[in-house]
């Protein structure tokens, strides 16, 4: 499977007209690296029987179509699952995170298909992703059935943003960046309440926007006018640019003295340049709101997205898509860390590509396979490849699944062993499934990694 996968992350990088034409002999299409990984007829029976759950399975499953039992993604909820494990597991976002939607374009005849005017990808399968907004990082995304996940009462755009938000593996403190889709007063006063910051555009016609006259901007305003009112932990904001634009947030004040360059019509009928006042949420909305818009840019660059004979395979190029581009992420914030060149995503994807194709071959082991992945690269741009005893994986802290929502964080969290060792007192939501030891997941504190290479060396 993973000789597979190295072909599936190959042609992302080759872009052939056809998959076939990797296989092809003669002069024009003859490529050594798909004939060294696997003959073209066993990568076509790979195709043909891929499953992300159990055949059988998927017959009972289907016979309770209509019913209340019947789960419309049971094909691709194994892999999800273990995915998103992962994703929470290797990687500690920043303060600031986006939600938004993203379309994965297919043209299979399915109940999920939804349809998006305004996206690039009109039809297809919809994504809820929660994305790190500096980074691109995707920690968490939900697909659309067709419904909520979890029906509030509330709408969708509430359900969606609430099924996204699990303090249990974020903790509190985060900032969440939401387009007019999803704001609204009832979900930013939740988030407030779980102490989670909020800022986004909302429509005025939302319930619970404040219906008051005396804030309103005249028709006189000019660029660069803005009033303000506050209702309670809201802070909502219009402000005059080409076009009003509406804000509402919770971690903002509503000026902080920024202005930008704009052109202003005079009565005589030119035009002058000079600065416009920039109410605070706007400035840090369009710094922040491009997490998913990030991630959607690091995909398309490569994208191993190709033709597929079922709409689950199609979900499953997308899952594949969205690991490589985390694991590269991860990899250029150890570089950062460890102040080395990191490589470019293409080189990333090369070296992906040879790793997973030598696996297996001429009886390599785990250790002989790291190291020709680190002799690979330059010596600025070394590969960082972390070894763990057999069975250590990190997993939360405690369960905390009953407790309120607003105190799960902190019921979570622990000191962490090898920080407490130097005198530094950092907590954690993470353990060793193994050996039960609490330690730092964070891209500039790898304990668990350190820990665990602290004991082998201790045992040596």
């Amino acid at each position: 499977m993973l000789h597979y996968l190295s072909i599936v992350i190959y042609q992302g990088l080759i872009r052939p007209h056809s998959i076939r034409d990797l296989w092809r002999t003669d002069r024009l299409h003859n490529l050594p690296f798909p004939v060294s990984v696997m003959p073209g007829y066993r990568y076509d029976a790979i195709n043909a029987c891929l499953h992300m759950s159990d055949p059988a399975a998927d017959i009972l499953n289907d016979q309770l179509r209509g019913q209340a039992g019947y789960d419309g993604l049971f094909r691709v909820k194994p892999l999800q699952d273990q995915i998103l494990t992962a994703y929470r597991a290797f990687y500690h976002p920043h303060l600031n995170l986006t939600i938004d939607e993203r379309m994965v374009a297919t043209k299979a005849q399915h109940r999920m298909k939804q349809y998006m005017k305004d996206k690039p990808t009109k039809w297809g399968f919809k994504l809820f992703i929660l994305a790190d907004s500096k980074t691109g990082y995707t920690c968490d995304f939900n697909i659309y059935q067709g419904k909520a996940l979890t029906p509030s009462g509330n709408g969708l755009s509430y359900d969606a943003v609430m099924n996204l938000i699990r303090v249990p593996y974020f903790g509190t403190g985060y900032n969440i960046y939401v387009d007019n889709f999803y704001t609204s007063a009832a979900l930013f006063r939740q988030l407030y309440q779980i102490h989670y910051g909020d800022c986004g555009t909302i429509r005025e016609n939302r319930i619970g926007f404040p219906r008051t006259e005396v804030n309103a901007l005249p028709k006189s305003a000019v660029r660069g006018d803005m009033h303000w009112i506050r209702d309670g932990a809201l802070l909502y904001v219009k402000w005059r640019d080409t076009r009003d634009v509406t804000m509402c947030s919770s971690i903002h004040k509503a000026y902080g003295g920024r202005t930008t360059q704009g052109c202003l019509k005079n009565p005589d009928g030119t035009w002058l340049r000079r600065a416009i006042s920039v109410p605070e949420p706007v400035l840090q909305y369009n710094r922040y709101m491009g997490g998913v818009d990030l991630s959607d840019a690091l995909i398309k660059y490569y994208s191993v997205s190709q033709k597929t004979s079922q709409w689950y395979q199609r979900l499953f190029l997308q899952f594949v898509d969205i690991a490589v581009v985390n694991s590269f992420i991860i990899h250029k914030e150890l570089a950062k860390e460890k102040q080395h060149n990191p490589l470019t995503q293409k080189k990333f994807r090369e070296a992906l590509c040879t790793q997973l194709a030598d696996v297996g071959k001429d009886g390599s082991t785990e250790r002989e396979e790291d190291e020709e992945v680190a002799t690979a690269a330059p010596q600025s741009q070394e590969v960082a490849v972390e070894r763990r005893p057999q069975g250590c994986f990190p997993v939360a802290v405690t369960d905390v699944s009953s407790s309120d929502a607003r105190h799960k964080a902190s019921k979570g969290r622990r000191l962490c062993v090898l920080c407490l060792s130097r005198n530094m007192r950092n907590k954690t939501i993470y353990k060793c499934r193994s050996c039960d030891v609490q330690l730092c997941m964070v891209a500039d504190r790898i304990c668990f990694t350190k820990w665990h290479d602290l004991q082998r060396s201790q045992t040596q």
